[in-house]
């Protein structure tokens, strides 16, 4: 995607959803739905103030557990595809562990990997895991036999073919499935915040609307969603960097 696009998405995008969120303010009013412009001018101060930490907690648990799923995906995915008798194993598993609801599983994963950042990592990759795999699985499967016959017909070697047939194959799909990824860790992220700590974006806007702090709990979600965008938009510039051969221009 190209600049242009992303900024042009960006500038509409933001225009539109606040001024929803101004029109429903006038309409609704009351002290819960706050007018859009005192927080954004509230937001430096926010940042200034306690919210810098928590955001820099989120952060950390985002950027630990979704490379770690990501990785810890696409080898196993590879590993279905290349060997057949494993396949056929962890294809089994993942058709019956996959439709199981992971955050019903917070509380084990908690008094098993604790309270800290482990349990909240291990949530966010419990939980990303099994989208790479699938979605990596599915592009290499579906790579048409002809490529490789064409391939070794030249003799290609291996590392040939994994650059020029299995890589661009899979790429664009392990980079869809990171967009994916990002919006679900957030989520992710926000619920196990909410137990057994006090640093995180999560506990901050949970803390706030517990306290009718509605100013800060909407600054909160903010600077949250922000993150979210920000994330995006790298997985965009790679995406333009690392698949040129592709067409974005949606």
């Amino acid at each position: 995607m190209k600049p242009t696009s992303i900024l042009y998405r960006f500038l509409v995008g933001t225009l539109l959803i606040n001024l929803i969120w101004y029109v429903a303010y006038l309409l609704i009013g009351g002290s819960a739905l706050v007018n859009p412009l005192v927080v954004y001018k509230a937001l430096p101060t926010l940042l200034q103030g306690t919210m810098s930490v928590h955001l820099f907690a989120s952060l950390r648990r985002i950027l630990i557990g979704i490379p770690i799923a990501l990785l810890l995906g696409v080898l196993l995915a590879w590993l279905i595809y290349r060997y057949r008798h494993i396949g056929r194993v962890m294809n089994a598993l993942i058709y019956l562990s996959y439709p199981i609801p992971k955050l019903a599983l917070l509380p084990i994963v908690m008094l098993i990997a604790g309270l800290g950042d482990a349990g909240k990592v291990t949530m966010i990759v419990l939980i990303l895991v099994f989208q790479v795999i699938v979605n990596v699985r599915d592009s290499l499967v579906n790579i048409p036999r002809e490529s490789f016959h064409l391939a070794t017909s030249l003799g290609a070697s291996g590392g040939r073919v994994f650059r020029h047939i299995l890589l661009p194959a899979a790429l664009p799909d392990i980079l869809s499935t990171l967009r994916v990824a990002i919006g679900t860790a957030i989520s992710v992220l926000f619920v196990t915040e909410t137990y057994g700590t006090d640093r995180g974006m999560g506990y901050f806007i949970t803390d706030a609307w517990m306290r009718f702090g509605y100013v800060e709990m909407y600054g909160g979600i903010v600077i949250l969603s922000m993150v979210g965008f920000l994330l995006f938009v790298l997985v965009d510039i790679a995406e333009e960097r690392l698949c040129k051969w592709r067409s974005t221009a949606l």
